[in-house]
């Protein structure tokens, strides 16, 4: 079951404080993305892969008592995290269906306002699938939010780290030979097209960091967590994982080093 579920980037404890710590950094854009959205208090939101839940919970605490968020999930560990976070905030407002995107059928609702659906479209293995079911369950009127990445070669450090530039090329390559298209969003617009969407307003989101910045730390928590999982798949032996780590050490002590972030583009579609 565990092996059947699991995620190209894993499921693991590890993995739970990786995208904790990505959300809050991401915080600050989603809050900003949402409010432009409108989602507020009262509102029904379809959370489109929850993951262990992150945005869940900051969803049901923006649309209160009276709003609700319908989390859809396929890993049994992110789910138990969601659920171990709803009870110690005493959520009630928060309804979790175990779900593989892929196989299963979106629950219906009429009364959607919203769904918001970040990094998910990117891992799938049939996008096209996915916006096909978002269009059969999502009513006329309703908005849904979309953070994909769109150009993942932009992640980059300045000065050039060319460990790091064969590392990324290791996670492009595992993450296409999963299923999935690390430049996700470049379909979207069309696919939601296709399926009764109007777009109102796309924009990217990139960032050049110093090794200051708190942001840094995303990426760079990645580096460690992936490097562990592609020797554990074989990918790559420790001495290289070591090359990528000694590169990493040496552009965080560099206060002239810059890191240009994957790109992410945000899009805001209507239902017609």
């Amino acid at each position: 079951m565990a092996a059947e579920r699991d995620y190209v980037l894993g499921t693991h404890e590890e993995e739970l404080a990786r995208l904790g710590l990505q959300h809050r950094v991401w915080r600050p854009v989603v809050l900003d993305c949402w409010q432009r959205a409108g989602i507020t208090v009262g509102k029904r939101v379809l959370d489109v892969g929850a993951g262990p839940g992150y945005a869940s919970i900051d969803l049901a605490e923006i649309v209160g008592p009276t709003g609700e968020v319908v989390a859809l999930e396929r890993s049994q560990n992110f789910i138990r995290a969601l659920e171990a976070i709803c009870r110690a905030r005493s959520l009630a407002n928060v309804k979790i269906h175990e779900l593989d995107l892929m196989k299963g059928d979106l629950p219906k609702g009429d009364d959607y306002d919203f769904a918001w659906c970040r990094w998910v479209v990117s891992f799938v293995n049939d996008q096209s699938l996915l916006i096909k079911k978002l269009g059969r369950v999502m009513p006329k009127g309703s908005v849904t939010i979309f953070h994909e990445y769109g150009h993942y070669e932009t992640w980059r450090f300045l000065p050039r780290l060319p460990a790091h530039e064969r590392f990324r090329e290791h996670v492009i390559a595992t993450w296409r030979e999963s299923g999935g298209e690390p430049d996700g969003a470049i379909q979207l617009p069309g696919l939601l097209g296709e399926n009764g969407f109007v777009i109102h307003s796309a924009r990217p989101h990139i960032f050049c960091l110093r090794p200051s910045d708190y942001m840094w730390q995303w990426p760079a928590t990645f580096i460690e967590t992936y490097l562990e999982r592609l020797i554990e798949i074989g990918r790559i032996d420790h001495n290289f994982a070591g090359e990528v780590r000694t590169a990493l050490a040496s552009a965080q002590q560099n206060p002239n080093a810059r890191m240009l972030t994957p790109l992410v583009l945000e899009i805001i579609a209507e239902k017609l």
